[in-house]
Parts: structure tokens; C-alpha cells; sequence
């Protein structure tokens, strides 16, 4: 479904607003209790990718990567009384196609319930998950421990 307004992608960071992303994913089911200091230093050291609609951010993803063998994307939302517009789409769109992470050997990313947007742009399932390891954890920003 092709959005309904003119929907903007942007990687400029100084457009992002760091409150609105921090006060998303401080609630999200993945980044629960997350301090703004460490939304501010992951948004410093990711190509982040901001979505607006009138100079208005809705939308965010950011990849960490080295640029060169692989990436990781995380963080992707869109805000509540914008989605099923097409903006996901958009921003997916943008950061398969951006140039920074073209010739990649593997993009990776967790999720709990999207896998249906990811399957558009070529994400699948672990083809060997037990080859992968992690440490995790969970509850790092409620135990306060986190760096």
C-alpha cells in the first residue's frame, strides 16, 4: 500500500528527536526501561534513519555495522497514529538501498511480530540458528548495570 502523504526519509541525525525515539523505545517490549543517555550514544554510533511527515518525526531504524561485512538493524518503529501508511515500507526501502550497506554479507535483526514486513526485503529465518550464539540481557536497563 503506497503511503497517503509525502512521507520524507532522512540519515541526517541532527533531524532526529531524540525525545520522541527515547520515550518509544523506553516502553517497547524490546528496549524496555532503556535510559536516554544510552538511546543518545547508540543514535552517535548507528546510520540512523528518521521518517517525517511535515518536518515531524514518525518513524526511526538504525543499523550498526562496520560498512564493510555486516550489519545489524534495530530499533525500527513507527509511531502509533502513523502506521499501516506505508511508512515502514519506506524506511525499509531506504536502508536496503542505502550505499553505505550495499555489498554486505549478511544484515541481521531480531524481532517478535514483524517478520511479515522483513520478508519483503529479503530477510528469512536463521538457516543454521544454532551456529549463531548471544549473550543476553534481558532486564540490563532495570537492573541498572548497563555501560
Amino acid at each position: 500500500m503506497p503511503p497517503v502523504k509525502p512521507y520524507e526519509i532522512s540519515t541526517d541525525r541532527s533531524r532526529l528527536d531524540v525525545a520522541l525515539i527515547h520515550d518509544f523505545l523506553r516502553t517497547s517490549y524490546w528496549a524496555q526501561g532503556i535510559p536516554r543517555s544510552v538511546v543518545e550514544r547508540a543514535i552517535k554510533n548507528s546510520l540512523c534513519f528518521g521518517a517525517y511527515l511535515d518536518g515531524r518525526q514518525v518513524g526511526f531504524a538504525r543499523v550498526i555495522s562496520d560498512f564493510a561485512t555486516i550489519a545489524y538493524l534495530a530499533d525500527v518503529f513507527v509511531v502509533p497514529g502513523q502506521r499501516g501508511k506505508g511508512i515502514s515500507k519506506l524506511m525499509m526501502r531506504a536502508i536496503v538501498e542505502h550505499p553505505d550497506l550495499q555489498g554486505l554479507r549478511r544484515i541481521v535483526l531480531v524481532t517478535k511480530d514483524a517478520h511479515g514486513l522483513y520478508e519483503q526485503f529479503g530477510f528469512t529465518p536463521l538457516a543454521k540458528p544454532g551456529d549463531f550464539m548471544t549473550i543476553h540481557k534481558p532486564d540490563i536497563y532495570r537492573d541498572g548495570r548497563m555501560g
